[in-house]
């Protein structure tokens, strides 16, 4: 039995909901613009008859989208500017794109990105966490998870 009594399940550190709760809509994000990356990749290539600066510039703009999934899994508000300002820029190169070639490429995928980007929540979620998140919180293994307590149990000491 645990020290919380007899026939009582042990009682488990509840992490900080608030900060739970600003977290959820950065994972959100991150995880949009790895898909819009994977999107970009699946369309650009399959879709550039093997030229040569249509696959440079495919292979440039999935770099660039997986290089700011990085990014804004961090939280930071410098990063939830830039992947607006990215991904507005992006949409504009996907209308021009389709306006002189009739290609969407990943124009409306970028329109969903910016508008969960610009939805209040998710712009909340960026402005609270300035530090990013936790290690915790990023799914890496801290010392308390190192001494048992991620199962409620507290280390002897």
């Amino acid at each position: 039995m645990s020290a919380s009594g007899p026939g009582r399940l042990p009682r488990r550190r509840s992490r900080n909901r608030q900060a739970i709760r600003r977290a959820a809509p950065v994972r959100l994000v991150t995880r949009l613009v790895v898909a819009q990356a994977a999107a970009a990749a699946a369309v650009g290539l399959a879709f550039s008859r093997r030229h040569l600066p249509s696959v440079l510039i495919t292979l440039a703009l999935v770099l660039l989208l997986c290089v700011l999934a990085f990014l804004v899994r961090s939280g930071a508000r410098g990063a939830w500017l830039t992947a607006v300002g990215f991904e507005s820029v992006f949409f504009v190169y996907g209308v021009s794109r389709f306006v002189a070639a009739r290609y969407v490429g990943g124009t409306l995928f970028a329109l969903v990105v910016a508008g969960t980007l610009l939805h209040p929540a998710v712009a909340r979620a960026y402005s609270a966490l300035p530090g990013g998140l936790s290690g915790h919180e990023r799914g890496e293994v801290g010392f308390a998870d190192a001494t048992g307590e991620t199962f409620g149990e507290h280390a002897a000491g």
